[in-house]
Parts: structure tokens; C-alpha cells; sequence
């Protein structure tokens, strides 16, 4: 199940995170919000889901809204599979945001081509903690003159 994906992997990475909602309203708003909201992805393993993705599109821009792995699954290629779905299906530029302490996920991104590009005191996330804005580019958009 997607919810319990996401809620296993906050629990596990991201203990030092305040929980915003109880478990419960997480299954709920995952159940009737995101995935029928549509654009959520998932990695399977012997029909067991083992990491979710979720995008969405603002403007020109691509966002992973949410990416977790559950835990016993990390460190087994997915999280790089979902990404590369990401950039297959989006383009550039996607962007994401996580959190700043969470240096596992930070290095995760940067060796996938992602750049910080802002960081902020998490007043405009939930948890209220300092966060990460990156933004990966394929660079084609530079190779375009604006002059032309």
C-alpha cells in the first residue's frame, strides 16, 4: 500500500521531522487526494510495492512532490528508476523540495544531477524545519539563445 510506504519511510529517515498529521489522515489524504489526484507512481518488487513517486506540473516547471522507499527496500536502484521515470516523463526542469537535514536524501539528488538552488527557514513547509529547493536541468534550455 502506497500510505504505508511513505508513513515507514518518514518514520525511518526522517525521525528528527514533527509529525504533522496522525497516520490515519495520512492513509486518508493519500487514499482520497493524491493518487486520484493522478501522477503517482510506484516500484513493485514480487507485487509488493516498494517506493512511490508522486509529480505534478506548474507552468513549465516539474515537481516530485513526494519520493520514499520503504526502508527495506532502500539501496536497491528504485529511488534512481523513479527519478528516471521523472525525467522521462516531465522534462526539464524538475524541482523538489526536502529537508535540509536530511543529508541522505540531499547527496541522493545531487548524484542524480539535481542542484540546490534556495534554502529557507521551513516557514513555508508543515514541519516548520529548514529546507533544500533543488532543480534539475538538462542544460537544454541553455544551448537556447535568447537573442533569436
Amino acid at each position: 500500500m502506497v500510505a504505508e510506504v511513505y508513513l515507514a519511510s518518514r518514520k525511518a529517515f526522517l525521525p528528527y521531522a514533527p509529525v504533522a498529521h496522525p497516520d490515519e489522515e495520512v492513509r486518508r489524504w493519500i487514499a482520497e487526494q493524491l493518487i486520484p489526484g493522478g501522477d503517482v507512481w510506484i516500484a513493485a518488487i514480487a507485487g509488493v510495492i516498494a517506493g512511490m513517486m508522486a509529480l505534478a506540473r506548474n507552468g513549465d516547471t516539474g515537481w516530485i512532490n513526494q519520493l520514499y522507499i520503504h526502508p527495506n527496500q532502500v539501496k536497491r536502484g528504485i529511488g534512481r528508476l523513479l527519478l528516471r521515470r521523472a525525467k522521462r516523463e516531465m522534462g526539464a526542469p524538475i524541482r523538489l523540495y526536502t529537508f535540509l537535514q536530511n543529508a541522505a536524501a540531499r547527496c541522493f539528488y545531487e548524484q542524480h544531477g539535481f542542484r540546490a538552488v534556495v534554502f529557507s527557514d521551513g516557514s513555508g513547509n508543515e514541519e516548520k524545519m529548514a529546507d533544500v529547493l533543488y532543480e534539475w536541468d538538462d542544460g537544454a534550455r541553455a544551448m537556447v539563445d535568447p537573442s533569436r
